[in-house]
């Protein structure tokens, strides 16, 4: 091989040598280029997911904290819905208790007038009997002649007189200072015990309960965002407590018909397992008109087992409703049938109409039906009521007469009082139990024995009366009357109990005389 052919072969060999290292150059520049560009899309990734990170933390922490925020206005709300409630209920109370504030008012005035015109009538005879003394000892003065002794004794007879006068004038005066005295004190006790006693008094006429099957019924029954709850509240008038206490809630309202409604779609919705607005709008609807057939048919019943017809459709209605209305424990539709056939047995005794003794009686109490939704006592809305239906005068009578607002225009409307006070005293009627009414019993009878000349003791009406039969040779008249002072008062110190205790101390004389023929044996009695 030529020497030339040796250097072009070699000069190929160089060129093909720097072609393959340009190419392995640019290969190896072209990948470095390639990674950093994958690089720096990697970084770009990064900072995007960094922040689309962030601000999905930062959004579900504004969510928490508006989520927080939202349910502490809610309770907020709540919390002022429930005591607005709690005192428009106080100020209807007092509303109440200042109607009858005015009525008692209204008593005293009458009184106090009456007293007044006694007050002169005394004080006319007073003078009449001033003058007459004043004669009397100016004639003593000018006899002479008349025995000391007799002189003596008209003259402590006049004294007398007058001291005793001067006695019922100063009795008479103690009364009225006590009456004033008793007015002041009289308001400082209501309000004390409207304010002792308002929260049992809410606790027994206001609340019922629902027993839930577990505790995760109480947030469906809230909803989101307490949509169940509110609903429920606005479809029934009635406030649901839902708190800490396992496995119930507390339905709340003045309104008893109101509150058995809220109670029956309470129940029938944890029954289904669904509660939502619409299924809380369809139960209540049919809880309302479960309610008002059972108010029909109540009244329907009671005024067949009465045999009273002819009753307006109002009247009607408002006594079904005392199926769901209680006082101190007693049951108003089963008072008002009780009182009903205790005036109805005592009107056949004495010859008076049954039926319309049956109809008063079981009318006495209407007013009670709607006293929980109206301003008044029940006595003025019972009256309002029966007006309005055009009832009967004696029902009418009987609604104020037994409650003493106004005198009786007839023996029926006696009766009914005198029912009403048998129905709520007897034993068992009310709150007390039978335990309780024993041992309250045995209490004033050991109280009255307990006294020196005491022979038997009878306690009656309920424990509101108590009899107490003295020996006639330890105990005189004089001393009968201060014995009775004195047994009521160690029963006010001694016990604890509603309204007044009557305390009647009998002292019996038996006079025996005995002739050839018969024996004659006769009894007075002192009370």
């Amino acid at each position: 091989m030529s020497g030339n052919m040796v250097w072009i072969i070699n000069i190929a060999f160089l060129a093909v040598g720097v072609l393959l290292g340009l190419f392995i150059y640019y290969y190896t520049l072209k990948k470095k280029k390639k990674s950093a560009k994958q690089i720096y899309d990697d970084i770009i990734r990064q900072a995007e997911k960094e922040k689309k990170d962030r601000l999905y933390k930062f959004k579900m922490e504004t969510q928490k904290r508006r989520t927080k925020f939202q349910e502490e206005m809610r309770r907020n709300e709540e919390k002022n819905q429930r005591m607005e409630s709690h005192l428009i209920k106080k100020e209807k109370a007092l509303r109440k208790e200042e109607n009858k504030q005015k009525i008692l008012q209204s008593r005293l005035q009458n009184k106090e007038k009456k007293i007044n015109e006694l007050e002169e009538l005394l004080y006319e005879k007073h003078k009449k009997v001033d003058n007459t003394l004043e004669e009397q000892n100016k004639k003593l003065e000018r006899i002479a002649n008349m025995p000391i002794a007799e002189a003596k004794q008209q003259l402590l007879n006049n004294l007398e007189s007058k001291v005793k006068l001067e006695a019922v004038q100063m009795s008479n005066e103690i009364k009225e200072e006590a009456k004033e005295r008793a007015q002041k004190e009289a308001k400082e006790i209501i309000a004390q015990a409207i304010e002792n006693f308002a929260y049992d008094f809410t606790m027994e006429s206001t609340l019922s309960t629902v027993e839930l099957p577990n505790e995760r019924f109480k947030g469906m029954i809230i909803g989101k965002e307490g949509r169940n709850i509110r609903a429920f509240e606005e479809a029934t008038g009635v406030k649901v407590v839902v708190d800490d206490t396992p496995e119930l809630i507390v339905l709340s309202g003045y309104d008893p018909v109101a509150r058995e409604t809220a109670r029956i779609a309470m129940e029938a919705l944890i029954k289904n397992k669904n509660i939502s607005i619409n299924s809380i709008n369809s139960m209540v609807g049919k809880a309302k008109q479960e309610v008002n057939r059972t108010i029909q048919k109540e009244a329907d019943q009671t005024l067949r087992e009465l045999k009273i017809g002819d009753v307006h459709p109002a009247m009607k209605e408002n006594l079904g409703r005392l199926k769901y209305r209680y006082s101190y424990g007693q049951n108003m539709l089963q008072h008002s049938i009780e009182v009903a056939y205790l005036t109805g047995a005592m009107a056949a005794e004495l010859n008076f109409n049954v039926k319309m003794a049956r109809r008063a009686g079981l009318f006495h109490d209407i007013g009670k039906a709607i006293s929980n939704n109206s301003e008044g006592s029940h006595v003025t809305l019972g009256l309002e009521l029966a007006e309005k239906c055009n009832e009967h005068e004696i029902v009418k009578n009987a609604i104020l007469a037994h409650h003493e607002e106004a005198p009786p225009i007839h023996p029926i409307s006696v009766l009914v009082t005198a029912a009403d006070r048998i129905s709520g005293s007897r034993p068992g009627a009310r709150r007390d139990t039978l335990e309780a009414y024993t041992k309250r019993i045995n209490k004033l009878e050991e109280i009255a024995n307990s006294f020196e000349g005491v022979s038997k003791t009878y306690a009656i009406s309920a424990g509101r009366e108590i009899r107490v039969i003295v020996e006639p040779d330890k105990i005189n008249d004089d001393k009968a009357q201060l014995l009775s002072s004195e047994i009521a008062g160690k029963i006010r110190e001694s016990m604890e109990f509603p309204g007044q205790i009557k305390v009647c101390v009998i002292r019996q004389t038996i006079a025996s005389k005995y002739t050839d023929d018969y024996e004659e044996e006769f009894s007075l009695d002192d009370k």
